[in-house]
Formats: C-alpha cells, structure tokens, sequence
C-alpha cells in the first residue's frame, strides 16, 4: 500500500500502500498513515460487526448515501502520495479539471493523511456516507471488501471501465479475496528499495551494500556529525507493518496460517522485527527520534542529508519535492541476511500500491466508474505515475520511455520476481495495526535505552494477536 510515496497500503500507498514518498506511500509505499492507538480501537470495534454495519450503511445508489449524489458532481478522497497535502493538490487538480471539461463531472477533491485514511473509510462503511470515489491501500483490499462497503467490480462494471486485461495481473490480484470480483482497481504500483545518497557512499568509498550486514557496516561508516547510516519512520504503523512483512519473508516468516488464522510470534518474526529495530536500538545507525516519526519525517532526512539511507516504495517526486534532483539517489533492492535463514525466501518486498474503488452508497454510479476509467486510462497513467515516481499498473502504460529509468528497472525487477503480496485476508487491516503498533512501541523503548530482547519482542506480538481475537 503506501504509499506510492509512499505507503499500501500500502503505504504509501506510499503501505503500507504500503506505500510508496509520501507520508505516507509503501504499499510500496510503494508506502504509508494511521495513529496507533486510535486505529486500533476502532478498527477492532468495528471487525465484529463490519458485516452488519455495511448491510445497514450500504442501501446503494441514494441520494442519501455516500457521495455528492448528484450526477454532475463527485467526491473524490485522494490518498497522501507527495511530499505533503499541498503536492498531491499540484499534480490531480489540472487532472481533475481535465475531466470536468471533458465530461461535465465536477470532482471535489479532498486528500486525506494516510494516518486518518483507514478509520475515515471504515466511518463511512458504517454510516453510509462517504465519498463517491477514493484511494484504499491494495493491502487493505480484502479488509474492506468483507465490510461490502464497496462496488464489486464485476464483469459489467469492469467492462465500463475498459477490461481486467487492461491491468497487470499481480497488482489486479491485490484488489480483493481470491475467486471473488475485485473491490478495487490498480491505480499505482510500487514496492519497497533500499535508496541511497550517491555522493555520500562515493565520499565514504562505499558500494551499494548487497547483503543486510553490509548495510549495518556502511551505516556505521556513514553515522557521524548529525548524520545517520539510515532514516526510519518508528512511529509509523503501515511502515513497520510493512518492514515486518518485507524482512519477515526473508526469515521465513509467515503471520498467518494457510486457512488464514493469525500466528504473529513465530521465532521467523522474532528475528526479522529485531533485526528492524536494531538498527535504532542495537547498532544505533538511526537517530533515536527516528522512534517519533510518523509523517514522511524520514525522507525529508534523506533529502537534506542527514541520513545516507532510506528503506522506502517507489517515489521520485517524494524527493524532488524536497529539492533533491533525479541522479543524487540510487536505489537497490533492500538487503538480505547472507546466508539466507533456514526457510528464508528470496523475497525483498510486499507487492505495494494504490487502488481506486468505488462507494457502494455511491449516488452516481456511473459517473464514479467514468472517473475511474479516466484515472486508469493510458495518458493518466503516464501522467499520474510520472509525477510520483510509482510505476503503472496498467500494462500499456508501462511502455512509456519515463518507466525505463534505473530506478524504474531495479522495482520492475523487484515486482517480477522478488515482491509478494501482504495477507489478502478480512482481518488483514487489523494486522496492521496490531503489529504495527506494537513495533511503534518497541521502536520507543529501543530509543529509551531500554533493552530489545526476543522475549520482549514476543510478548508484544503475543499480545498483538490476542488483540486480533477480541
């Protein structure tokens, strides 16, 4: 998710979303993004009756229900994929007003933080009364799909929009449960790199590191003076969720069963969250107010160099925006452990991204899917994707010279044959929030000073999935 900037949901879109540069803008970001505690406890409180509060929300088509109910106008809640508010306004406004002249349809445009997006959603579900058409996190898809608060793209909504061929098979499969219609569509794709300032590996004589203890090595290197080996977003539930994920599968972890029962504390995810937070806590090549940052912090610390690294979904605009111009970056898939984990795989990075749904309550369907089909077309595409450094999920799209960058090859790269996707299961939105809340605080804890053991990391995800049971 994130994030195409981040954070998928990814961030983040960038993202968990992802997901991925936005703060979100994964899931990337690709990522992220939501506040913990709050987002717990309504997440939690509505998962018992998420079905039945659709049911009495969702009436379909009403003036009465979500949207603007008018035929000339739609509501349009737009995920954080830029820098900032103010950047996402930039690049969809003359978008927006491309297709007001084209159509009629005026959008009202509203960007909403990746740390209200989820609990903004879910509100609506329960009420009814929400936008016509928004931005979800492709790791929330299967979440939000169980709630009903969303269209179902069948074969005749999907063929309004122009074919489920249009779209690239891997992000269309994180729309949604397996062998049901997809409750969303690919808007951005991403996923998750390792970025690094040239000039600053250049001036150390260091290489891109290929393995995880290279990359502990460089930072100690680079950590000197106010300025750290690696920025990392603590405070952030999609980004450590995703993290989580990302290393989790290089250990062999898996936080759910195959029949999709939740299995958090596993000595996999001991290992591969430890591994996170000890790059604050145990090997110190991040700052500890890393721990506080929440809200894109960790890129701008990337971008006014007081940070070499940064583990983050695909984005250019997200350091663009911040002044750094394209060539200072490079980026290479996040490092593994060498040698490999017993039962490790050779999986860098979650399949992030963004999806463009559509409110069941909506009162103008049909407008709602003639903006999705705008928004999916080829041209937008480009242009869309271009301007946040996402790649396409839509195939033809793809063939665009901007999306043959080496930034661009290094995620196509990664998406082919080293990304998975995040738990397409109900519960999935509640996962991140368990364990993404529980890492934030571990993530305090480690800048305390106090020690990060594996039975500490274990209670908390024990805890974490107790939580998914109530």
């Amino acid at each position: 998710m994130r994030h195409p900037t981040s954070p998928a949901s990814g961030h983040s879109a960038t993202s968990s979303g992802e997901p991925p540069a936005a703060p979100p803008r994964r899931p990337g970001r690709p990522a992220r993004r939501r506040t913990g505690r709050t987002a717990t406890g309504l997440t939690a409180g509505l998962a018992a009756g998420l079905l039945l509060a659709a049911a009495a929300a969702c009436g379909g088509g009403t003036t009465s229900g979500g949207g603007s109910g008018s035929s000339k106008t739609l509501t349009y809640w737009a995920s954080n994929q830029g820098a900032d508010i103010a950047a996402d306004q930039r690049v969809l406004k003359p978008e927006l007003a491309k297709f007001e002249k084209r159509t009629g349809i005026k959008v009202r445009l509203e960007v909403v933080p990746w740390t209200d997006l989820l609990n903004r959603i879910l509100a609506a579900t329960t009420s009814g009364q929400g936008p016509d058409v928004l931005n979800i996190g492709n790791t929330w898809s299967a979440s939000l799909q169980a709630t009903g608060g969303l269209m179902p793209f069948d074969a005749k909504a999907m063929g309004e929009i122009g074919g489920a061929q249009r779209f690239v098979p891997a992000a269309l499969a994180s729309a949604g449960a397996k062998g049901k219609d997809p409750a969303a569509v690919p808007l951005y794709s991403t996923a998750y790199g390792l970025y690094y300032n040239k000039k600053m590996f250049a001036d150390a004589k260091l290489d891109p590191p290929k393995t995880w203890q290279e990359m502990v090595d460089d930072g100690h290197k680079l950590t000197k003076g106010g300025v750290h080996g690696i920025a990392i977003e603590g405070a952030s539930i999609p980004e450590n969720v995703h993290a989580a994920f990302n290393i989790g599968q290089m250990y062999g972890a898996d936080f759910f069963t195959p029949d999709g029962k939740p299995q958090f504390a596993t000595s996999q995810a001991v290992a591969a969250i430890k591994s996170y937070l000890g790059l604050l806590g145990i090997e110190k090549i991040a700052a500890a107010g890393n721990a506080e940052y929440s809200a894109n912090q960790s890129i701008n610390d990337f971008a006014t160099r007081k940070a070499a690294m940064l583990m983050w979904q695909t984005t250019t605009s997200g350091f663009t925006n911040l002044g750094m111009k394209p060539g200072e970056w490079g980026v290479v898939p996040i490092p593994a452990p060498s040698p490999a984990p017993p039962g490790g795989r050779p999986i860098t990075s979650m399949v992030g991204g963004i999806n463009l749904a559509v409110f069941k309550s909506t009162g103008n369907r049909d407008g709602a899917l003639e903006f999705v089909k705008f928004m999916t077309g080829d041209d937008e595409q480009k242009i869309l994707n271009k301007a946040y450094g996402s790649l396409p999920p839509v195939t033809a799209a793809q063939n665009d010279p901007a999306f043959d960058t080496p930034d661009t090859r290094v995620f196509k790269g990664i998406l082919a044959g080293h990304a998975a996707p995040l738990p397409q299961v109900p519960s999935e939105s509640q996962f991140e929030t368990a364990v993404g809340t529980a890492m934030k605080e571990l993530f305090a804890d480690a800048a305390a000073g106090r020690p990060i053991t594996d039975d500490k990391i274990r209670s908390k995800l024990e805890a974490a999935q107790q939580q998914m049971a109530e």
